[in-house]
């Protein structure tokens, strides 16, 4: 099945690699030429800013989903489709996980990975199946799969992580999955 909606878990900084923010454009521009819906944390900064900008102006649609307490910090993104306001940082993960298809993990940090994991537990505990991409940015998450894999060689997971977890190394690697 194609996917129509993909959730995209990254940073509310930009990092210091020119090539996170050329794949984030890249990937938005994919999406919305794609028709694919982009759902995210709803903020107008860092690279989760960058991919909500580029969606819209290659004319797709962005759904972003933030709690409450970054509101009152002013950093939700005005200039998107759609944004629901939601009660903390939990309930923002499982709206974006009941909105979306698939979601893809670019460069970020303990928020970024905190949504990635929580959503690889989810699909451990059959709470959902949808499939986990990461975008390895120039190498970005190679010490994580390294990790990952060494998890699944003592045998501390239930499944191959490669069941549920693509790693990718550029956004044109999706364009099958859409």
């Amino acid at each position: 099945m194609p996917i129509r909606s993909l959730a995209v878990f990254c940073g509310s900084k930009y990092g210091n690699n020119p090539v996170f923010i050329e794949h984030t454009k890249k990937l938005g521009e994919l999406m919305a030429i794609n028709k694919v819906t982009l759902v995210y944390g709803g903020g107008n900064v860092g690279i989760m800013g960058v991919i909500a900008d580029e969606v819209m102006k290659h004319g797709g649609h962005v759904i972003g989903v933030i709690p409450e307490v970054l509101v009152a910090w002013e950093r939700q993104h005005t200039s998107i489709s759609e944004l629901y306001v939601v009660e903390d940082m939990h309930s923002r993960k499982k709206k974006m996980y009941d909105l979306c298809d698939a979601a893809v993990i670019l460069p970020g940090g303990f928020g970024t990975l905190d949504e990635m994991f929580e959503m690889i537990t989810w699909n451990q505990l059959s709470i959902h199946d949808k499939t986990i991409f990461i975008l390895n940015s120039d190498g970005f998450y190679d010490h994580l799969v390294a990790h990952i894999r060494k998890m699944q060689d003592e045998k501390f997971l239930y499944e191959a992580a490669q069941e549920r977890l693509i790693v990718i190394d550029n956004p044109e690697d999706l364009l099958r999955y859409f």
